[in-house]
């Protein structure tokens, strides 16, 4: 069958015909690839077209594609069974090398997804402090679950509407949005609704609508704030853990939260999620405390022992210079090809996950990101993959290199860029 008689058969079965909605190409048109397997830097659609891949499953696959030594850690793992509901030695490993390489971290839970561990995160958060409220930021995800799908309102604070049905208002009127970068706004919102608010929660490194940096001194203003208030500080590191720094934003910026969510690098390409910070927090929760949270997957056997595998590798000397590097040199052919073509194009790059907006810089909130020209954008994303070259099917999603994508594969992609953006 081929990626269209695959769709059309998903478009019986599934939402939308896809398990996750960026999937469906909604953002750029037409019809998504159906993927047979993917090879260090590239995928291998049904139809047999190869690709230079930059979604890398959204982030975790920081070794590329089916990595040697992770495959072969998950066959060893496979032949021991896929799952016990029971402790296992590898989960406190695993746990070990996060709170070794994150020191906030004191202490943690494993569970299976992003979305989770935010949720039992600010579940958490909410239980330590008494506090019912949290103040999110424009343009910042934090997975699906209903306090935070949240829409942000005009202004410089409001409360939050719901931005998907199934949400009660009344649970997201708990939710105060603000502008990314706007330390002002925060401290005004704290200033008026401080006593009642549990967490501020943030993205060091916004991801979700494209790559968007932190202001000088934002994180560390923001510390400042929740501390004086006596709100958690929650850094939500789905993205940013082990991408941006070995020990993640945190440490590339110097600034300390009270909890950090991971995710994604932390399983290697398999399912996981972890939320943790100071023990006197986390032992709120269940069983030393009575913040209740439970999963049977939780510490899956086969998720930690990719983990563990990524993690290893990426304590290898020179990984995050030769990623900052292979980047650098990506953000800087496409601003170029960009301006050869006298196309209006931002290029927003934080370690190796980067952006090109199309639209004039800078881009440092929502309110400038949504300015991007989003047709512009899928022509371009549609004329790349026409070369063999995949991009995120969304301008407000991040590009992701990985230790399997060569010089030559950047320079490639830099040279299919300058043909796309001259046509």
């Amino acid at each position: 069958m081929t990626s269209e008689q695959w769709f059309a058969e998903a478009a019986r079965l599934l939402p939308g015909g896809v398990n996750s909605p960026v999937r469906a190409f909604r953002g750029v048109g037409g019809t998504p690839f159906f993927v047979a397997r993917g090879e260090g830097a590239r995928l291998v659609d049904v139809d047999g077209r190869s690709y230079l891949d930059y979604v890398m499953s959204w982030g975790p696959l920081i070794l590329g594609h089916a990595p040697k030594r992770v495959t072969e850690s998950l066959r060893a793992a496979l032949d021991r069974g896929t799952s016990y509901g029971a402790p296992t030695p590898g989960e406190v490993e695993l746990a070990r090398a996060i709170t070794e390489a994150v020191p906030s971290m004191e202490m943690l839970r494993l569970v299976s997804s992003g979305t989770e561990a935010a949720m039992s995160a600010l579940r958490v958060a909410r239980g330590f402090t008494g506090r019912s409220k949290l103040v999110k930021f424009e343009g910042c995800y934090h997975g699906h679950a209903d306090s935070l799908l949240v829409k942000a309102g005009s202004g410089g604070a409001t409360f939050g509407v719901p931005d998907s049905l199934g949400v009660p208002p009344d649970l997201a009127r708990l939710t105060l949005t603000v502008p990314y970068n706007d330390l002002d706004a925060v401290a005004a919102l704290l200033a008026a609704e401080g006593r009642d608010v549990a967490a501020v929660i943030v993205e060091p490194v916004a991801g979700n609508m494209g790559v968007v940096a932190p202001a000088p001194g934002f994180l560390a203003g923001l510390r400042e704030l929740t501390a004086r208030h006596g709100a958690c500080l929650i850094f939500d590191e789905v993205i940013t853990g082990f991408r941006v720094a070995y020990s993640g934003a945190q440490a590339r910026y110097g600034v300390t939260p009270d909890l950090t969510i991971l995710g994604k690098i932390i399983g290697g390409g398999l399912p996981v999620g972890a939320y943790g910070g100071r023990r006197e927090i986390m032992e709120r929760v269940s069983p030393l405390g009575g913040v209740y949270q439970a999963g049977t997957l939780s510490g899956n056997p086969l998720a930690v022992a990719a983990g563990l595998e990524t993690l290893r590798a990426l304590r290898d000397p020179g990984v995050y210079e030769t990623l900052e590097a292979r980047a650098a040199a990506l953000e800087a052919g496409l601003a170029e090809a960009a301006a050869r073509a006298r196309v209006a194009s931002t290029v927003n790059r934080v370690g190796s996950m980067l952006t090109a907006f199309f639209a004039p810089g800078p881009v440092t909130d929502w309110t400038s990101a949504a300015r991007a020209d989003r047709a512009r954008y899928g022509t371009f994303f549609h004329a790349m993959l026409g070369r063999g070259v995949y991009l995120a099917p969304s301008q407000f999603e991040a590009a992701f290199l990985s230790l399997a994508h060569a010089p030559d594969d950047v320079a490639a992609t830099v040279e299919a860029a300058r043909t796309a953006l001259a046509g």
